[in-house]
């Protein structure tokens, strides 16, 4: 038996059938399905109950956490609940807000999102972070490795610099991951499944590639096995 690969299909799903109908094509051939904020608040944690179905595949709750710390504390309880495997909360929240998380959730991961790779120089410019983008995905992953995250969320342009920061114990998770010749759609800092794999990330985030296929299964393992070849 394969494998799955370490893969989070993002089942952005208009309605909780579809969301369903793409976990049980991708599961045979990913590690991970990942819960967004936009199916999560339409349908609740029923959500996570029908994603994750028969399989036992690890789930990724997307909520991106980011409030104060008694708050995210909180809502990480509240969740905690349904056992997902990874939980985000925002590296920006500080510290205190993260240690928060990981306390009001032990049994799950803490996954804390550096900067969105939606966000170009210039955006990051803008809002008033300095420098180039690597630098301060690095200082933010620093202070939340401190805090007990167990993950981080990086862009795989900032994956290497992101693992040279934290080591190698740390799971590093990438959006932004584009196989060749797929529309970025509207993220800005990307790379391809096999060059984020060989620069350090452990999961990568694939959403429209494979759930807007023709065949999402066929298409989740066309890009397991093409992961598979890089690792041999």
């Amino acid at each position: 038996m394969t494998t799955p690969a370490p893969i989070a299909v993002a089942l952005d799903a208009p309605d909780l059938e579809t969301a369903a109908r793409w976990a049980g094509l991708v599961t045979p051939h990913v590690s991970t399905v990942k819960v967004g904020l936009e199916l999560y608040l339409r349908y609740g944690p029923d959500v996570i109950a029908s994603v994750r179905g028969a399989s036992g595949v690890q789930v990724f709750l997307d909520l991106k956490l980011h409030d104060i710390p008694n708050t995210v504390g909180a809502a990480a309880r509240a969740v905690a609940r349904l056992k997902p495997t990874y939980l985000t909360v925002h590296a920006a929240g500080g510290s205190a807000m993260v240690r928060a998380a990981v306390e009001g959730a032990p049994n799950t991961r803490i996954a804390a999102v550096t900067l969105l790779t939606s966000l170009s120089e210039a955006d990051l410019r803008q809002i008033g972070v300095q420098g180039p983008p690597a630098d301060a995905a690095r200082r933010m992953a620093a202070v939340a490795v401190g805090a007990g995250a167990q993950a981080l969320v990086c862009s795989p342009r900032e994956v290497a610099a992101v693992r040279a920061e934290v080591g190698p114990d740390v799971t590093l998770i990438t959006p932004g991951v584009r196989p060749v010749g797929a529309d970025t759609q509207d993220q800005a800092r990307v790379a391809t499944p096999e060059d984020a794999i060989a620069n350090g990330a452990d999961l990568l985030v694939i959403g429209r590639p494979i759930t807007g296929a023709p065949d999402p299964g066929a298409a989740a393992a066309g890009i397991a096995a093409a992961l598979r070849r890089v690792s041999l």
